[in-house]
């Protein structure tokens, strides 16, 4: 019989022979069932792909996207049953393309992707109590502790990553500003959403995830982006879900 090895490479590699030694029912060659099993395997982690980075196989093209992707499931075969989670090196993959050198931009448009797959198997939260932070004195308010919802995500770019979304996937859009963009995913309903974080909101957001205060986390902002515009981030925030169940303290 074929070592695991081998039959695993082949399995994700039509260019290789079919292992020795493979045996179907009453001990007959299994040549022809090895080679559907193969096709469907690779057929099916392509599709994975194909639904896991749409940004990113909208900007490419369906078909060079597709004529990419068999490249990618043989460098990095699956190694969990779990297929939300095929996918994770794809931005590391992109980036050492030299056919994609061009889009540098690229890399951070599957992150994007994968941002909002993971947003959105994210698991439930209680909702944030707005009422009762809007109500808190200045200085209460300063001092809270607000957890990020666990279907929040904070992507830092130094390209205008929204904007590359929205052009690409939303009919009408704008070209994209040659800016820098941070972005935040939250999941008020069902699917994730996109929102564009006014400038050094990701690094704010970064320090609430740390367990710092409102207040502690905007002087670390401030620190190194003055312009940091606190009222602009809770506005973004507040409305868009990114926070879970406080408790006013």
């Amino acid at each position: 019989m074929t070592d695991q090895t081998t039959f695993r490479q082949a399995l994700l590699d039509p260019s290789r022979a079919t292992p020795d030694g493979l045996e179907g029912p009453a001990k007959a060659p299994a040549n022809k069932r090895y080679d559907v099993y193969r096709n469907n395997v690779t057929h099916s982690l392509i599709a994975a792909l194909q639904t896991a980075f749409p940004l990113v196989r909208k900007i490419l093209g369906s078909t060079s996207f597709d004529a990419l992707a068999p490249l990618y499931v043989r460098a990095h075969p699956p190694t969990s049953p779990i297929m939300m989670l095929y996918g994770v090196d794809f931005p590391e993959f992109l980036k050492n393309q030299p056919q994609l050198s061009k889009l540098g931009y690229l890399p951070d448009c599957a992150r994007f992707d994968l941002a909002l797959r993971s947003s959105y198997h994210a698991a439930d939260a209680a909702p944030f109590d707005l009422a009762a932070f809007q109500n808190l004195p200045p200085d209460e308010m300063m001092a809270q502790h607000l957890p990020l919802a666990p279907a929040t995500r904070i992507l830092k770019s130094r390209w205008p990553l929204f904007d590359i979304w929205r052009f690409n996937m939303v009919a009408g859009a704008p070209k994209p500003r040659p800016v820098p963009q941070d972005v935040m995913i939250t999941r008020a309903q069902f699917d994730p959403e996109p929102h564009l974080l006014p400038q050094g909101a990701a690094g704010w957001l970064g320090r609430l995830a740390q367990g710092d205060s409102i207040e502690a986390a905007h002087d670390a902002t401030v620190a190194t982006m003055p312009e940091f515009d606190l009222a602009a981030t809770l506005v973004v925030t507040l409305s868009n879900t990114a926070f879970c169940n406080n408790k006013v303290r």
